[in-house]
């Protein structure tokens, strides 16, 4: 599993010049699947999502997580960030997740995350989605396997 994690004032994802999925102040997370995820990994990842403290407190410290703001996230499927650059000029994308598993994942990661988020809205698996975003910071973290899960 490979994910993105952008803290953002807003974000939006829209298929087919309609809007999805639309959030305020939270994360937009872009969700990259390997084979190899689980629902457990799933279930680990999204908990350790809910407690990133990348928040500004009263004092101006990032110590505060995404509930005790009452921040929305946004998930996006995304199989590129697997992209792998090593030989020539285009990317393998070998190690993505099969697209069925990936779907399965994707779509666990978004119903355990409504049980978890104060607000939880997504993208389209597998669709040619245009998103946009408002950085806050700009705060980007990147959490993979064996950094940070």
């Amino acid at each position: 599993m490979k994910i993105v994690i952008q803290r953002v004032l807003s974000s939006s994802v829209e298929v087919n010049s309609e809007i999805v999925g639309k959030i305020g102040r939270g994360f937009l997370i872009l969700l990259g699947i390997s084979n190899d995820d689980t629902k457990e990994k799933i279930e680990k990842a999204a908990q350790k999502i809910s407690k990133l403290r990348i928040f500004s407190d009263e004092n101006g410290k990032t110590n505060l997580s995404i509930n005790d703001i009452g921040g929305e996230i946004l998930v996006v499927s995304q199989f590129t960030l697997y992209a792998d650059c090593r030989k020539g000029n285009r990317p393998s994308f070998i190690n993505a997740g099969s697209p069925d598993h990936a779907k399965d994942m994707y779509e666990y990661f978004i119903k355990y995350s409504k049980k978890i988020f104060n607000k939880v809205e997504h993208g389209i698996f597998g669709a040619d989605m245009k998103v946009s975003l408002i950085n806050d910071g700009p705060f980007t973290i990147i959490i993979e396997d064996g950094n940070g899960l």
